[in-house]
């Protein structure tokens, strides 16, 4: 009986397939518990271990700091060095790796079996408690388990780690966005020009300026209008790149317009070379001309250039029989003649025979000649169909000449420009006040006679329309001791000023009073006090004003709606100034940058 219930016991025990595993484990006596528990003793051994290791390399890094600045490595220690890296470096030419490096590298510059081998030797970090050379600086120090890598792969010593890290937690602070240099001083020459951009510039300033950047690999400009030839030719003769190579750009047969604004690099057969690629040019502008010779006028009469308006500047090395003798062969023909800066060439003579031979010139233009005087302005007081003058000479003239000439020509003329003379005195402005009837324009400047009572006499009650460009800068006493000038003012005063305001106010665009330091705050204040509008004033020249200030400049610019330019130097009065967007202030280096919209200026 109980050997069945035995069985029976025995058969109630049903079990599945077991595997191989299954019976291995049960033969040895092992079970997954046990496994279990196993692993978890050795993780725990493994964490005290690391703690362990941290708290000693924590404790030895001061003298491991201490042992690299003093370490070096005396020639036996290099020797065995050099022997361990050989070694190493055998051992990693035999290993599988660096074979599918070098299949991989197979054609490539770098792909040398040496290179590649001591790449990965440089790349394999020794274990710690090694010795190993700095990356950066090259001393030997003791392998930790904090040690950094290099940029290179290699380790770093504790000084070197840490100047990387302060450097790389430089680099992550955000850097402030900065303005180029190029950039800056690009928008400060278009602030002196008066240019404020507001918004994108056009589709053609963007092309024409990126023509401007690659002139050296433009083969021609094809048939680009006059406008656009002329403002090419103003960025070009301001990087000053104009050469005989960019020359050619601006010649085609069709043209009538020749505009170069920087010829100092062209020589005598660039300028020939002009008048025979362009052989209709009537209208002639060309700058800092100082090779224009003999041989060009002599090329002009030859092939009879049918030249109507002639300007250059600095043609100095054309002599004066030459020019006596072009004005004598096409004087005939011109219309506008402006030469300056001719220090050599020109004098009364050679004056004299251009209004004899000039009968149809009406715009004339004289600066910084330095060879004509008294003579001269009575030639030119013959020139009957003048109408725009321009005069500004270097030998001294007398009060007599200048209005003589004014009295005969005065009442034709729309322009009226007097710089410099010096010895210029009340009479020559009765002159201006009696001849002049139809000018709108009148520059009389860097004159120490004329009296502030003699400005009032030509502004008042003057049969001339209101003038829309105005400069009547640097009339003043020159007399330093006496900062307040004499009695009875000298130059432009505040009563002249006043007297300027009332007549032309009105209609002025361009105003120049820099200079006049004669002109008191009341006037100034009196004028530009906010309320008073000049609808059409767009440029204005206060420099040297030292009384102008904040509010002054605020009655400025809240009385000229179309106000574009302002230029302030040596006003320093002026502090925390709020400039609209849209206008250009120059020479005030505490005012603000021109970002503010609206606002009120005035004080109270």
């Amino acid at each position: 009986m109980s050997f069945r219930s035995g069985r029976r016991a025995t058969n109630n025990r049903i079990r599945g397939p077991q595997s191989a595993l299954t019976d291995f484990l049960a033969s040895n006596n092992i079970s997954a518990a046990q496994i279990r528990d196993d692993y978890e003793r050795r993780r725990q051994a493994a964490e005290q271990d690391a703690q362990q290791d941290a708290a000693r390399d924590e404790a030895l890094a001061p003298a491991a700091e201490e042992q690299e600045e003093g370490a070096q490595e005396t020639p036996e220690q290099q020797k065995k060095r050099k022997r361990q890296e050989e070694k190493a470096i055998a051992k990693i030419k035999k290993s599988k790796t660096f074979k599918r490096q070098k299949a991989s590298k197979e054609g490539e510059p770098d792909g040398d079996e040496d290179d590649i081998a001591w790449d990965m030797y440089a790349k394999s970090k020794p274990l710690p408690g090694q010795l190993e050379n700095c990356e950066i600086c090259d001393k030997r120090f003791t392998v930790t388990a904090y040690s950094k890598t290099g940029p290179d792969g290699g380790l770093l010593c504790s000084k070197c780690s840490k100047e990387q890290e302060a450097e790389r937690k430089k680099e992550m602070k955000p850097k402030k966005p900065t303005v180029s240099k190029d950039k800056r001083r690009h928008l400060q020459s278009n602030l002196l020009d008066g240019i404020v951009r507001n918004g994108s510039k056009s589709l053609q300033e963007l092309c024409v300026e990126k023509v401007a950047d690659n002139i050296n690999d433009v083969e021609e400009f094809g048939d680009l209008p006059d406008a656009l030839l002329n403002r090419l030719s103003q960025i070009l003769s301001r990087r000053r790149v104009i050469t005989a190579r960019t020359l050619d750009l601006f010649l085609r047969p069709d043209l009538n317009t020749i505009a170069i604004y920087d010829c100092a690099k062209l020589e005598t057969e660039d300028y020939i070379k002009i008048f025979s690629i362009v052989p209709q040019v009537r209208d002639l502008n060309l700058r800092n001309s100082g090779q224009f010779k003999d041989e060009v006028i002599d090329y002009i009469l030859e092939r009879d250039i049918p030249i109507q308006h002639l300007q250059l500047a600095a043609p100095n090395l054309v002599s004066d029989a030459k020019w006596r003798e072009f004005f004598r062969r096409r004087g005939s023909h011109l219309e506008s003649l402006k030469l300056s800066d001719l220090d050599y060439a020109m004098d009364d003579d050679t004056v004299v025979e251009m209004a004899a031979s000039c009968p149809n010139v009406t715009r004339l233009k004289l600066k910084e000649c330095f060879r004509i005087a008294d003579p001269s302005l009575d030639a030119i007081s013959g020139m009957k169909k003048l109408e725009y003058l321009s005069l500004r000479l270097k030998l001294p003239t007398s009060a007599s000449s200048l209005a003589s000439l004014i009295t005969q020509i005065g009442h034709k003329l729309r322009t009226l420009s007097l710089e410099r003379f010096e010895n210029a005195d009340d009479t020559v402005l009765e002159s201006i006040h009696s001849t002049c009837t139809q000018l709108s324009k009148l520059r009389f400047t860097m004159n120490d006679f004329c009296t502030d009572a003699g400005f009032v006499s030509l502004l008042s009650d003057w049969s001339n329309p209101p003038l829309a460009f105005a400069d009547l800068s640097s009339n003043r006493d020159l007399d330093y001791t006496n900062p307040d000038g004499p009695t009875e003012p000298i130059g432009l005063a505040s009563n002249g000023f006043r007297a300027l305001i009332k007549h032309s106010g009105s209609r002025l665009e361009r105003l120049d009073i820099s200079s006049c330091r004669h002109i008191t705050y009341q006037a100034l204040s009196e004028v530009f006090d906010g309320i008073k509008q000049y609808p059409y004033l767009k440029d204005i020249n206060i420099s040297f004003l030292t009384r102008v200030d904040t509010p002054i400049l605020a009655g400025i610019v809240k009385g000229c709606p179309r106000l574009v330019k302002v230029t302030a130097f040596g006003c320093f009065n002026i502090r925390d100034m709020e400039v609209p967007a849209g206008v250009a202030l120059i020479g005030v280096p505490n005012a603000q940058d021109s970002i503010v919209q609206g606002g009120d200026y005035l004080t109270s």
